[in-house]
């Protein structure tokens, strides 16, 4: 019987665990996560009002379930306080399949940066879906005016959760104290800034055109920054041209006059965030231009948008895993086909899959064949993994390293405090946002 541990409990993970119990009835998977939660950036990621896509918990569920497969969560994996370390891990199991994602913002790299009222998107995401390590930071305390820096599918998720009302978002799953923030603010305006033009935003029409249909708000575009490259001048991919008919459409509408604008800006360059009184205060952008090949180039020409609140969505980063090989040019760990390469050479039992393997690319499905490569380049070398002597069951192995896994039961638990949580509250389920709420609920199985 091969035993394999996959670290990490999202869609890469599950669909790794999926395809090895697939493929090789003699497999059994622990799949492990430093949470006691499973599901990663489904249910830490995805935006409480998009119930289609955080349905996919149901699939992952039932990988969960299977009988080969067992979770264990509460699993720090890597040195340091609490942790596992990775040559021990190893020694516990026949292979180990890294899928721990990209769990960083990339920078911005501009003067003010580090100001109070300057975040990450993914620490705002964090805190609206209840992540534990998230806190509640004032985000929104006196902020009027909002500057969300990027034009993919995560800015115009937080865009929209900036201006949706407490009552649309009551029958969510947003935990408590996120909706009481939201209900209480004051913001009137955000604006979602692109350094190029609308041509290369990287957002879905799906996804831009919920921006359209929120009551009480208004989407202001300028027609003048709708300006296409030279170099886009033939027939754009299907997608980009619907983006640019939304985008048109909105440009021509007159004002609605409601209390909430998301104003959507092209071709402009954050330089620097500006301090008023200790905090930000605006941010200042240099217009751009198209360059004739799909880029752009500054102008000179300078714009300062008031902003008591910037959110930075320009992509994700992976981060180092202590005792893995860890290239930091491209946040990835060197692999060949998932197998991970140290010294130049594939090491025997270690794997990767998903963003920390090929990149934050791809969406959600494109895990699926990601896994695959990994668990095929994994099954071919089966034969010689299996010679190795490992525990009968690492718990056991676990539990004398001070670990105390959470097991499905507890996961279960976990989502019975929920539901009750939500009842209280006269909501649906209502998510608990904190460690010791989390690991007390779990124990209670």
């Amino acid at each position: 019987m091969l035993r394999v541990a996959v670290v990490g409990s999202g869609p890469s993970g599950c669909y790794t665990a999926q395809n090895l119990v697939q493929r090789d009835a003699e497999v059994r998977v622990d799949v492990l996560d430093r949470l006691p939660c499973p599901y990663g950036l489904v249910r830490y990621g995805v935006a409480p009002d998009h119930e289609k896509i955080k349905s996919l918990q149901g699939s992952l569920r039932t990988v969960l379930e299977h009988e080969r497969v067992r979770f264990l969560g509460g699993v720090r994996v890597g040195d340091g306080a609490g942790g596992l370390p990775v040559q021990r891990l190893r020694g516990l199991y026949h292979a180990v399949v890294y899928c721990v994602g990209a769990a960083t913002d990339r920078r911005l790299g501009i003067p003010g940066e580090e100001l109070p009222g300057s975040w990450s998107a993914t620490e705002f995401v964090s805190w609206y879906s209840a992540h534990p390590d998230a806190a509640d930071a004032g985000f929104l305390r006196g902020v009027r005016s909002a500057v969300v820096i990027g034009v993919g599918n995560v800015a115009v998720d937080v865009s929209r959760m900036l201006v949706r009302s407490a009552a649309e978002l009551r029958p969510t799953d947003m935990p408590q104290g996120a909706l009481d923030a939201l209900a209480a603010s004051e913001l009137a305006e955000v604006h979602m800034v692109g350094r190029r033009g609308p041509a290369q935003a990287r957002f879905t029409t799906k996804e831009l055109r919920e921006l359209g249909a929120l009551p009480g708000t208004e989407v202001v575009v300028d027609p003048a920054e709708l300006t296409l490259d030279p170099a886009d001048s033939g027939a754009l991919p299907p997608g980009q041209r619907r983006n640019l008919e939304v985008l048109r459409d909105w440009a021509v509408r007159p004002p609605s006059g409601v209390s909430r604008r998301i104003r959507l800006r092209f071709f402009l360059r954050p330089v620097e965030l500006l301090a008023d009184d200790g905090r930000v205060g605006a941010v200042r952008f240099e217009r751009t231009a198209p360059d004739g090949q799909g880029g752009v180039t500054g102008t000179g020409r300078y714009e300062d948008v008031p902003a008591q609140l910037v959110l930075r969505s320009v992509g994700y980063r992976g981060v180092p895993l202590d005792g893995l090989p860890f290239d930091a040019a491209s946040g990835t760990v060197p692999h060949v086909a998932g197998r991970v390469v140290r010294g130049g050479t594939a090491s025997p039992g270690e794997y990767v899959a998903g963003w920390i393997k090929r990149g934050p690319t791809g969406v959600i499905g494109s895990n699926r064949s990601c896994a695959k490569e990994t668990v095929t380049s994994l099954l071919a070398d089966a034969p010689v993994l299996a010679r190795a002597e490992v525990p009968e069951d690492a718990v056991a192995a676990l539990r004398a390293a001070g670990i105390e896994p959470v097991p499905w039961g507890g996961w279960l638990a976990i989502e019975r405090a929920e539901a009750e949580l939500g009842a209280r509250l006269g909501r649906s389920v209502v998510k608990l946002s904190d460690w010791d709420t989390l690991l007390e609920a779990a124990r209670s199985a």
